[in-house]
């Protein structure tokens, strides 16, 4: 675990070494992690320097009411916060939350797709 805050390049690595992560970059510039193809669990830059990711349903509105994260634009419909560089969370919180939208991710592909990914 990363005690402090986490660098873009810190959580860029993180994220790439969850089981079978893999980067992208699209929309203009926006880094995606994304796994089985194109399941995405995290972005980077979607709006300037910023981290978005997926968090719990029953969790979202608790995280948008802290300071720093807000609602991720496009994506809140689907319980995704965004917040901005330097990110507001430390690395400990933010690498549990990276690793929960990676799991939250993985557990809407087919059984036999989740083979290898699941932590």
């Amino acid at each position: 675990m990363k005690a402090g805050r986490m660098s873009e390049d810190e959580v860029a690595a993180f994220c790439l070494a969850l089981p079978g992560a893999r980067e992208d970059y699209k929309w203009g510039g926006v880094r995606v992690f994304s796994i089985a193809a194109n399941k995405m669990f995290a972005l980077q830059n979607l709006r300037g320097a910023s981290l978005a990711f997926k968090v719990d349903k029953d969790l979202f509105l608790g995280h948008c009411d802290r300071p720093g994260i807000h609602p991720a634009p496009y994506l809140a419909r689907a319980q995704w916060i965004i917040m901005a560089t330097p990110y507001p969370l430390g690395g400990e919180e933010l690498q549990a939350l990276l690793r929960r939208s990676h799991q939250l991710v993985v557990s809407k592909l087919p059984k036999r797709s989740q083979v290898g990914l699941l932590l």
